[in-house]
């Protein structure tokens, strides 16, 4: 496994992958020489979910600069900003040379959520939320630059969600009941469970109309459960959608027809 560093807690076998969980460092930037990262994107901007199942690859792109040019990276690490704690196995990088003193090296990362259940010492699930990426990057001349906190992105728990009208068909004016559930993903035992206590909006979109739009808010209750009741005025679709919070990524489910009888 690359990047490995001395800030290595322990590392964990895992078939033929290595699970990596660093210990909690204060942000710095040494080295000899020039060579500096001047910027750093994780994931294209985006968030990085992490589900139950399914292995995720994600990009960390870091533009680098030196007066000979840049040699590479000899080290990527990501970390959880406030406990630490981090898991991501650094598998390749590919340097594109855009001057004769500045490169863009992606370090591509993979995350398998089969790594994840007793890897810590602490619930798993307690590391999503805002990270950093860390990496030490080398000049052809011999400079090199050890950098912390070069960019933030948020690792969150993936999440479902789903919706059931009834009854279908509905009479215009009846009362017509939209439930549905919220769950996300438990990193240590890889199921989804129901999230209680958020905030999720009830949208609803006409037949023949472009877009939804925003009818309540419910809260979910015992087990993520949603149920509210609206009165039918006319046949269209209703969804549930979930705009996400720091730790766990946003949803919307699947929109349910309701026609009118």
């Amino acid at each position: 496994m690359q990047g490995r560093t001395a800030r290595t807690a322990w590392i964990l076998a895992t078939g033929a992958s290595a699970f990596t969980l660093l210990a909690a460092t204060g942000a710095h930037a040494e080295g000899r020489g020039d060579i500096r990262v001047t910027a750093a994107v994780v994931n294209g901007g985006n968030n990085v979910i992490i589900g139950t199942t399914k292995r995720v690859t994600y990009p960390i792109a870091i533009t680098i600069r030196d007066n000979s040019g840049v040699k590479g990276l000899s080290r990527v690490d990501v970390i959880n900003k406030s406990n630490g704690w981090g898991f991501s196995d650094w598998v390749d990088t590919r340097c594109a040379k855009k001057s004769s003193t500045t490169s863009v090296c992606t370090a591509s990362m993979v995350i398998d959520p089969a790594w994840l259940p007793d890897s810590l010492p602490e619930d798993v699930n307690h590391t999503a939320g805002v990270w950093q990426a860390d990496a030490t990057v080398k000049a052809n001349d011999g400079d090199y630059w050890i950098a912390d906190h070069i960019a933030e992105f948020k690792m969150k728990r993936a999440s479902q969600l789903t919706t059931n009208a009834t009854p279908e068909p509905v009479a215009k004016g009846a009362t017509l009941t939209i439930s549905g559930k919220l769950s996300r993903a438990n990193w240590e035992d890889r199921k989804y469970h129901g999230f209680t206590g958020q905030d999720v909006k009830l949208q609803y979109r006409k037949a023949g109309a472009a877009h939804y739009s925003t009818v309540k808010t419910v809260k979910s209750g015992e087990a993520g459960t949603l149920s509210t009741k609206v009165t039918a005025t006319s046949a269209g679709s209703w969804r549930w959608y979930f705009p996400g919070t720091t730790t766990t990524a946003r949803v919307v489910s699947t929109g349910d027809a309701v026609a009118l009888k």
